[in-house]
């Protein structure tokens, strides 16, 4: 778990803005004294943060990075870059609840744009050079969940896509920063701006309970050229005029 906040002085309450990676159970964290902003999560409800987006209830509220609703958007992408584009493998961790809700917006996506879909569940890192390589040709870009585990190896993943040659499709720059393809998804950054906000809402009197979950409002497109170029792909002036981004 990170926060971010001093400790106030004996006697008073704290109050954070915390990402957990193995977080305390739901319970703990909606009924604990001190007031909790989280900065980002997938699912508040389906996680157990929040009672619902609106009302949040307890003493946590928070900021949705919303990553499970853009699936459909970034096969889109994929497929105005790709020239041929009918097989997609989908990299998750199996054992990360959230990452399987990625996982089940993906399927409906894709199966709309007539895209099979190749599943790679893995449970430990161990498992995902073994996973890439059982691909064997079979399909034409890699989607990669993102979550703690697919974050912390991601040099390992990006490395293991561009010998296979399959773009990668991630959903945060910093992914396609240290050498995958492109990603489409929430600014982090802003939410973590507009989670200092929260915070000082809620120094000046607000009730966590009472300040609504709220979705992203900047997402970006961030595309790797040299990754394009390593992977032998020609990039439309006309989409890297649509990026936010450019690596170069």
């Amino acid at each position: 778990m990170r926060s971010w906040l001093p400790s106030s002085p004996a006697g008073r309450s704290t109050l954070s803005c915390r990402l957990e990676h193995r977080p305390s159970s739901p319970r703990r964290r909606r009924h604990q004294p001190s007031p909790i902003v989280f900065p980002l999560a997938s699912d508040p409800v389906g996680e157990g943060l929040v009672a619902s987006l609106a009302h949040p209830g307890g003493n946590v509220t928070g900021l949705s990075n919303q990553q499970p609703d853009l699936a459909g958007k970034r096969l889109e992408i994929l497929r105005d870059i790709l020239p041929v584009f009918r097989q997609l493998a989908v990299l998750s961790n199996a054992n990360n609840p959230t990452a399987k809700l990625s996982v089940d917006e993906v399927l409906p996506a894709a199966s709309k744009l007539g895209i099979e879909v190749i599943r790679l569940d893995v449970k430990r890192p161990e498992d995902i050079a073994p996973a890439v390589g059982s691909l064997n040709g079979r399909a034409q870009a890699l989607y990669v969940v993102g979550d703690p585990m697919t974050a912390d190896n991601q040099i390992q993943i990006n490395t293991l896509a561009l010998v296979a040659r399959l773009p990668t499709m991630h959903g945060s720059r910093g992914y396609v920063e240290t050498g995958g393809f492109v990603s489409y998804g929430p600014d982090f950054s802003d939410l973590f701006r507009r989670c200092g906000d929260y915070i000082n809402k809620i120094l000046k009197g607000a009730k966590p309970a009472d300040l609504p979950v709220e979705e992203p409002t900047k997402v970006e497109l961030v595309v790797n050229l040299k990754t394009a170029k390593t992977l032998g792909l020609t990039i439309s002036q006309t989409f890297l005029m649509r990026a936010d981004a450019v690596i170069e």
